[in-house]
């Protein structure tokens, strides 16, 4: 038996207006980096690309995606993120980029990384913090990003032993 290797990109999307992350869903993301691949890469890339590929994270409050696809095909899909300029959804065409934040091999790899991540991203925060109250939430919120043992909310109950596919 041969197992089938992934390859997963964390991806932060950079909008202007915050509330239109809201606006976002999976089949938009995994749509708009399809067609991008297509343009960019022509049918042989959109083919490549297409047969594992799955948007298996969103978060619309934070504007974070993890994209799973074939790890022979990673470098064609991360070479047209940055041709994509605007997702198109539910009737609305929402102007952003995409930020590349990590390369992994695992759900669990992207994880760690995005709880790494969070935590700096708190520790900029917290001298820009006006009152004290401001300044005791961020704490608690940087005491509060650890990875317990098998808990892996924030991913819903992905597992890596799905990556075992034959």
């Amino acid at each position: 038996m041969v197992r089938v290797k992934s390859r997963y990109l964390l991806c932060e999307v950079n909008v202007s207006d915050r509330s239109r992350l809201l606006l976002l869903d999976d089949r938009a993301v995994a749509a708009a980096v399809k067609a991008a691949v297509a343009r960019i890469h022509g049918d042989y890339g959109a083919a490549l690309c297409s047969i594992r590929f799955s948007v298996k994270y969103l978060n619309a409050h934070t504007g974070i995606v993890l994209l799973r696809f074939s790890k022979r095909c990673y470098k064609l899909l991360w070479s047209a993120l940055p041709f994509i300029t605007c997702i198109e959804t539910r009737g609305h065409i929402i102007p952003c980029f995409l930020n590349c934040l990590h390369v992994g091999g695992t759900i669990r790899t992207c994880q760690k990384f995005l709880i790494r991540y969070n935590t700096q991203q708190l520790h900029r925060m917290l001298p820009k913090c006006k009152n004290e109250e401001e300044k005791q939430q961020v704490q608690t919120a940087i005491l509060k990003c650890s990875l317990m043992g098998g808990n892996k909310e924030a991913f819903g109950e992905e597992s890596d032993s799905e990556e075992d596919e034959q």
